[in-house]
């Protein structure tokens, strides 16, 4: 197998596993029982929230516990009023646009030919009217990393205006930092964030456990109601062991950062060195605003899918995009935002490096990727 939808999906760590495996046997307790074995229990949830915290910069009193990115994006937007007007990338996730959409007044802010915000296109459509603002660290297609400390700091003039001219309409900004996670520094100061979204499955931590941070003087509303847990925030019995296993995991990423950089940046070197020479071939994105672990190319004419199909029979897997549109047939709404024709788009695929690959597997992958595509265009040719 040559796995290169990291994306999509990480490997559990053999650290993270090893870490979380005691709380589904011998420290199995419901963390809000009063017995001492279950307070012991407590006492590691809460030191892993505050290790995860740390992380970013922040405290574990500041994240709520969620069962991933998409419930943490959904418990993000409560904090709009009725009739709210939003604003959002073009290049986001769908359950940011899925959100947005619900809003009485939601615009997406266009983005130039790499996927990168366009800011003064931000500052045009940003009004007083305004209340919330999402946008992600690393487009989910693309990798491109946008500019959200320079977006902060227009919301920061934004929120200045307003105080200046008395007026009392909240303006919040969240972003997704899902796809950034373990390859890029994020602390929330240093963004300029009020909420942030966290995923364990993209940075080698189990699926099903995401983080909600919450600023200072942000009020969300609960989306699920019971027992209170969470600061009555997210009720239910907490996932303890997940979420020990996405604290070792993201620390691990940490440590490891500027090496797992460095390497995964001459993988993708060598891979453009062998796919270059591809009929047509386009690489999406610059480089230079773009997560080293991807590399998202365009094959126009060529139908992707039958490519993706082709490459599973030689055990190669990518994909043509986001997950959950791929697996729908949906057209991207990233693609189309760049500008790429339906053409265009139907040729494009995603490859996502990561721990699972070497240069050996980079060059093998890039052999079946050659010979997929001129069998294809032979076909054609016929």
């Amino acid at each position: 197998m040559i796995y290169l939808d990291h994306a999509a999906a990480t490997p559990l760590s053999d650290k993270a596993l090893k870490a979380m495996t005691p709380y589904f046997s011998d420290k199995f307790f419901n963390p809000s029982a009063a017995y001492l074995p279950a307070v012991e229990t407590r006492r590691d949830y809460e030191d892993a929230k505050d290790r995860i915290a740390h992380v970013i910069g922040a405290k574990g009193v500041d994240l709520v516990m969620t069962s991933g990115a998409t419930e943490s994006i959904n418990l993000a937007f409560s904090v709009l009023a009725p009739n709210a007007e939003v604003l959002i990338s073009a290049v986001e996730h769908a359950s940011v646009f899925e959100n947005a959409k619900r809003a009485a007044n939601y615009k997406e802010i266009a983005v130039d030919a790499n996927g990168r915000v366009k800011l003064e296109d931000l500052r045009a459509k940003l009004t007083p009217n305004t209340q919330f603002i999402s946008i992600c660290l690393v487009s989910s297609e693309l990798g491109t990393i946008q500019p959200i400390s320079d977006i902060s700091r227009i919301i920061a003039e934004e929120r200045e205006r307003r105080a200046f001219a008395g007026e009392k309409t909240p303006l919040y900004f969240h972003c997704d930092a899902s796809q950034g996670l373990g390859l890029l520094e994020v602390k929330v100061n240093r963004l300029g964030v009020d909420l942030l979204t966290l995923n364990a499955a993209k940075v080698y931590g189990p699926k099903g456990i995401g983080a909600l941070y919450v600023g200072h003087n942000v009020k969300i509303n609960p989306l699920t109601v019971g027992g209170g847990q969470e600061m009555g925030l997210r009720s239910g019995t907490e996932n303890v062991a997940a979420t020990i296993a996405f604290a070792t995991a993201i620390e691990e990423a940490e440590k490891h950062i500027s090496f797992e950089r460095k390497r995964l940046i001459n993988l993708k070197n060598r891979f453009v060195k062998e796919l270059k020479d591809l009929p047509n071939i386009k690489f999406l994105g610059n480089p230079k605003f773009q997560l080293q672990s991807f590399l998202p190319i365009c094959l126009p004419g060529l139908d992707a899918e039958r490519l993706i199909f082709a490459l599973e029979d030689r055990g190669v897997y990518l994909s043509t995009g986001a997950a959950c549109a791929a697996s729908k047939g949906i057209k991207s709404r990233t693609l189309s935002a760049i500008g790429l024709s339906d053409e265009e788009i139907a040729g494009s695929l995603r490859i996502s490096m990561g721990k699972l690959n070497d240069e050996e597997s980079i060059i093998e992958a890039a052999r079946h990727i050659r010979e997929v595509v001129a069998a294809e265009i032979n076909r054609l040719a016929k």
